[in-house]
């Protein structure tokens, strides 16, 4: 995968925002909640519920996972992972999560269910979506245009992504075939079959369709697309976004407030330390193999970005799914208090 390495860099704009987001995050000191400006502190021998996704978004909270399983964390906590987000919304609906790292729209969606009952306290994965083929002609969207681009689930964020970038690049879908499959492996098995065919699939599937074949690699970063369309002061493609119930901020600021300083630090160790973060990936069940999580690892895009960088970035990628399809994010967009703003 070396002639694609420059594409699949962590974009400029992303660290920009992600730098942002830290200093606000230190210079809240005392964050106030999106609900109300309480100042309760942590109970005492509290247990924080946290609820993730097995793959990039749970990947900013290993080393702090770690740390918890070694009793180093400012909080007790008490983790648990999905295969998919349709686990996690019943138990925040119950009650019986207090934190979640979910899809953006997904978020969304929660918050129109419960009526307003959850907000976004921080980003935690910006774009993990790429193009894989073996043939290196395709190097813009616009090379897209007569071909087949085998993909995962109709009516998915990668389904909305890939339409919003034709229709900014003055195409439609009437302009090449989008050929879905029920999930990524399917994607990649075709990929196996045909190095030459098109596949969009999201991290770490890229890397291990790639690591199992040469032949492919990296032709288009779904990431640096969205950038080049939106410009510096638009909005990002946004994969993960943690969520908590605002009857829990209430009553357990301090306990968000800790969480947040540590998932942030979390977050920036996984990035300066690739190798000890492959191994918790494998060993939390994350990612079935060390060397796949390596090479994945640095391609996900993984932050934590707060505060009214949040909201802009987020904002706008949840107006560009709207505008593709309101049922996405749950019918409607969600208020102000959706956005959790430290001050």
């Amino acid at each position: 995968m070396k002639r694609n390495e420059a594409k699949i860099k962590r974009n400029k704009k992303g660290n920009k925002i992600w730098m942002l987001g830290l200093a606000l995050l230190a210079a809240a000191g005392l964050l106030t909640g999106c609900v109300g400006s309480g100042n309760t502190s942590a109970q005492e021998g509290e247990t924080v519920r946290v609820g993730s996704l097995k793959g990039p978004t749970s990947m900013g909270l290993l080393f702090l996972m770690e740390k918890a399983e070694n009793g180093e964390a400012q909080n007790n906590y008490a983790f648990q992972t999905a295969a998919s987000a349709d686990e996690l919304l019943p138990l925040m609906v119950k009650g019986e999560l207090d934190i979640a790292l979910v899809p953006a729209n997904v978020a969304s969606v929660l918050y129109q269910r419960t009526e307003g009952n959850v907000c976004v306290i921080d980003i935690n994965t910006l774009g993990v979506l790429y193009v894989v083929s073996g043939d290196d002609s395709v190097e813009s969207i616009a090379d897209l245009k007569g071909r087949t681009i085998y993909l995962t689930g109709k009516g998915t964020t990668p389904d909305y992504a890939l339409q919003y970038l034709l229709n900014a690049n003055q195409m439609t879908t009437q302009d090449c075939v989008l050929e879905y499959k029920s999930e990524a492996a399917e994607v990649a098995a075709v990929l196996a079959k045909n190095p030459d065919a098109i596949g969009l699939l999201p991290q770490p599937f890229v890397t291990s369709a790639c690591v199992q074949n040469p032949e492919l690699d990296i032709v288009l970063d779904l990431n640096a697309e969205w950038d080049k369309v939106q410009g510096e002061d638009g909005s990002s493609l946004v994969t993960g976004v943690t969520v908590v119930r605002k009857e829990f901020l209430e009553e357990q600021e301090e306990a968000v407030r800790s969480f947040l300083e540590e998932h942030s630090q979390s977050a920036a160790q996984i990035n300066e330390d690739v190798e000890t973060g492959a191994s918790f990936a494998v060993s939390q069940g994350i990612v079935a193999e060390e060397v796949i999580a390596q090479k994945a690892i640095p391609r996900c895009n993984i932050t934590c970005i707060t505060g009214e960088a949040m909201k802009q970035a987020l904002s706008g990628y949840l107006e560009v799914l709207y505008g593709q399809s309101p049922e996405s994010v749950g019918g409607a967009l969600p208020g102000e208090d959706f956005y959790y703003i430290g001050q």
